[in-house]
């Protein structure tokens, strides 16, 4: 019989590919969401629990019904503008209903977690190649919340025997090349859908948010990893956990960055169209270069990315961009 892994935030975009790549794996993912971002038609890889992190008697019952062996952890908000705005937004929902799913996952006795984190928890680390060991320093509620959670989880390690591997990465990229899952904001927020709205007409422009940062062209640069390549090292690091190996933090990037504009170009190259682009002000929050290398996962975890280069990236998500979509 399958083991069961509660995935929260299973209707998401990373959530709704790591489910896929539970089940090709032969685990049984539980989907637990609550629909605020994520997608119903995007669960198709197990059930589903309509619950959200802050109600601790849904999450009980999830546990109680489903007996997962562990927890991949990804629901989150996750914007820097509207953490910049909001801050009480994030640490309320990212923390308080994190603390919750460890509480609820303690009391059922299922010990290990794999957590979605982020780079950003780093804030503006401009030069570096960002490892595990890197001071953390975040710039807005995102960031300090994703690093609250992490120091969360090494508390209850320490006080219950909680076993954790968490991850660290930038921007995600890419869709699952089959086609039955993909990447789809209402509204649309993240870089490479935003240029593809825009090549097909579904957007007046792309606007970059920023042209005069101290990069050579003037835009932010941030490492992207494929959502493929992603989940896949999620898991890598349950089976870590499996295996009876402690608590690890792995980064996740290709130790190389792309600016907007390189975005831009990769896109233009990929779909043979041009992308309309308007100029913008900085956005509150973003920091300027934001690049991390995974030679802990490759050595540990055998991670390997192998279609996170910017045009299969880009490929992917296009394929995707002109052929899926999910109602709500």
């Amino acid at each position: 019989m399958s083991q069961t892994v509660l995935v929260t935030g299973g209707a998401g975009y990373i959530g709704s590919h790591a489910c896929k790549a539970l089940a090709a794996a032969g685990y049984r993912p539980v989907t637990l969401d609550n629909l605020s971002t994520g997608w119903r038609d995007a669960v198709r890889f197990g059930p589903f629990v309509h619950a959200d992190l802050l109600d601790r008697a849904a999450l009980d019952a999830a546990f109680a019904e489903h007996d997962p062996v562990a927890v991949l952890h990804f629901a989150a908000l996750s914007q820097v503008g509207e953490a910049m705005a909001e801050p009480g937004k994030y640490w309320r929902n990212n923390v308080t209903g994190s603390l919750n799913l460890i509480e609820a996952a303690i009391a059922a006795g299922c010990l290990d977690i794999v957590f979605s984190s982020t780079c950003a928890t780093y804030g503006d680390r401009d030069g570096e190649v960002l490892d595990e060991a890197t001071p953390q320093a975040p710039l807005n509620a995102y960031g300090a919340s994703k690093r609250a959670i992490e120091d969360m989880l090494a508390d209850f390690g320490a006080s219950h025997g909680l076993r954790s591997v968490i991850f660290r990465y930038f921007n995600v990229a890419g869709a699952d090349p089959d086609g039955e899952v993909g990447e789809y904001h209402r509204p649309e927020t993240h870089l490479i859908p935003l240029i593809l709205d825009a090549v097909d007409g579904k957007r007046a422009a792309l606007t970059v948010h920023g042209t005069d940062y101290p990069t050579p062209d003037g835009t932010c640069i941030r490492d992207y990893v494929h959502v493929m390549d992603l989940v896949d090292a999620h898991v890598k690091g349950l089976e870590w956990l499996r295996a009876g190996r402690g608590n690890r933090v792995f980064c996740l990037g290709t130790g190389s960055g792309f600016s907007v504009r390189e975005v831009v170009d990769a896109t233009c190259h990929v779909t043979n169209r041009p992308v309309p682009v308007v100029d913008g002000p900085r956005r509150g929050g973003d920091a300027v270069k934001l690049v991390c290398g995974s030679t802990r996962a490759r050595a540990e975890l055998g991670w390997q990315p192998h279609r996170s280069t910017m045009r299969q990236m880009i490929a992917d998500a296009w394929r995707w961009h002109q052929n899926g979509a999910y109602r709500a």
